[in-house]
């Protein structure tokens, strides 16, 4: 059940590359897709059918027999599907889907704790949303509405609902709970984007220490002109050998290239184990098409966009006053003092959004028990996202109401099953009695540095993260 963003995100891109073909190259036991009626150009995929060609159905029990029911459907322009157990507890889990490209194409999936909701007593209810791309604040809105169309469909009325969401579907869990505090009962975000344009300046930081460092000059045009990608890459091709990094292999970083795993590791959460090897992955990894020839880092750079992540109404990005530290000593050291001085400096021209347009901002103010999971060694969300919404909901007084869990792993919602699990029993506890469960000194730069960082909520094999090994009485990592 372990997940890679990078293989989940080329087989979506594959689907939508395949849906935008005649309707005749839908798989033969699906519906073809139907137009959508609220966004002109956009087709809705059969929600009866997964984009495999596998038809959705009931789960079963060993005998065979059906232990739920599912409903499937279209309404306003996004697909849904909702599953209720036969032994139902009168609970729902509204699920929120993560980035799915830019495609026009919208689908909708299970849940990856799908079976332990059924098992469990929760029903559950998911929307493919009825756009793509970083559209969070429509994320918001069809995942809010799969409450009233869960009612209507099924006939049944719930005694509580859950908000949970994976990735960009994070950001849209910690929004939903803020615009509709009297909906949700708890939520459960998991690497998410937690510190929605604070994600984009993460982005911004990791490109333009890397050129500083390599010596290479490079801009931010805030209208890129149609060639600019062709620019960018030629500037990244310079910058990448001086680093020592290549797309599809493992990097040999220079002098320079040290610098710049220091810079990234302190931008994305601090000293912690296993961020050598995190590093090593995501560099070996290529970026998303069409710039799949690139490492994975220089192919989510803000400039190609203009800095509006594809949806803002101006550049979200801001570093003019970002002092980008090489080591966790008391005083800086010449190179980072040279970084600093050399690095492209830049300036923001619109903000998250206080309400679901552009990129809606979240505050950080949670009415409702909030547990979370992170990986610490993702760089394409970093663990700073959490960091970010802990100190949000501290300046807030509602520290209390959040929990975050540190997982060993390097990859984008690398999580094992039984992680995930634990931490919605725990949250699910939490409800019931009113009392906090564990989770990590996130915020703690003494404990997030330690060789034991993340063994405690760590629940099967992480391969690709390598660190010291977790303590023996910690039986489960």
């Amino acid at each position: 059940m372990r997940r890679r963003c990078l293989a989940l995100l080329a087989v979506v891109l594959a689907v939508v590359t395949a849906l935008s073909a005649p309707a005749s190259a839908a798989p033969a036991t699906c519906a073809a897709p139907v137009p959508s009626t609220t966004h002109p150009g956009y087709l809705v995929f059969d929600p009866a059918c997964d984009v495999s060609g596998a038809a959705f159905t009931p789960l079963t029990d060993a005998a065979g027999t059906p232990v739920s029911r599912i409903w499937t459907g279209i309404r306003d322009g996004a697909s849904y599907r909702i599953e209720v157990p036969n032994r139902w507890n009168g609970r729902l889990v509204v699920y929120a889907h993560g980035y799915r490209g830019t495609g026009t194409v919208v689908y909708v999936d299970n849940p990856s704790l799908r079976a332990h909701y059924i098992k469990s007593g929760f029903a559950w209810a998911a929307s493919s949303y009825a756009t793509n791309g970083y559209d969070v604040g429509q994320g918001v809105r069809d995942s809010h509405s799969m409450i009233d169309t869960f009612r209507q469909v099924t006939g049944k009325y719930t005694r509580s609902v859950i908000m949970t969401g994976a990735s960009m579907g994070g950001q849209v869990t910690a929004v939903a709970i803020e615009r509709f505090p009297k909906a949700f009962t708890a939520a459960m975000p998991y690497c998410g984007v937690l510190g929605d344009t604070k994600l984009y300046d993460y982005f911004l930081d990791a490109n333009v220490t890397a050129a500083a460092l390599a010596r290479v000059k490079v801009d931010f045009p805030l209208t890129p002109p149609a060639d600019y990608q062709a620019t960018w890459r030629a500037q990244v091709n310079q910058i990448a050998p001086a680093l020592g990094v290549k797309a599809g292999s493992a990097p040999v970083l220079t002098a320079a290239g040290r610098e710049w795993s220091n810079a990234v590791e302190r931008r994305s959460g601090g000293e912690r184990p296993g961020f050598d090897s995190a590093f090593a992955y995501w560099n070996a990894a290529p970026a998303l098409a069409p710039l799949n020839d690139l490492p994975f880092l220089f192919g989510v750079y803000p400039g190609l966009t203009g800095g509006t992540g594809g949806i803002a109404p101006g550049n979200v990005t801001d570093n003019r006053f970002t002092y980008y530290k090489l080591s966790d000593g008391p005083l800086p050291s010449i190179a980072e003092l040279r970084l600093n001085a050399e690095v492209l400096r830049v300036q923001r021209t619109a903000t998250a959004d206080p309400g679901l347009a552009g990129i809606p901002r979240v505050n950080g103010t949670p009415s409702i028990p909030v547990l979370s999971l992170h990986d610490v060694g993702d760089l394409f969300v970093p663990f700073s996202m959490e960091q970010e919404y802990a100190q949000r909901a501290a300046r807030n007084g509602r520290a209390n109401l959040f929990v975050s869990r540190a997982i060993r792993g390097v990859g984008h919602c690398d999580f094992t099953e039984a992680e995930l699990a634990q931490g919605f029993d725990d949250l699910i506890r939490w409800v019931r009695t009113g009392h906090r469960p564990a989770g990590d000194a996130i915020l703690d730069r003494r404990a997030v540095a330690s060789d034991s960082f993340g063994c405690r909520f760590t629940n099967g094999p992480h391969p690709t993260f390598v660190a010291p090994t977790c303590s023996p009485y910690n039986p489960r990592y």
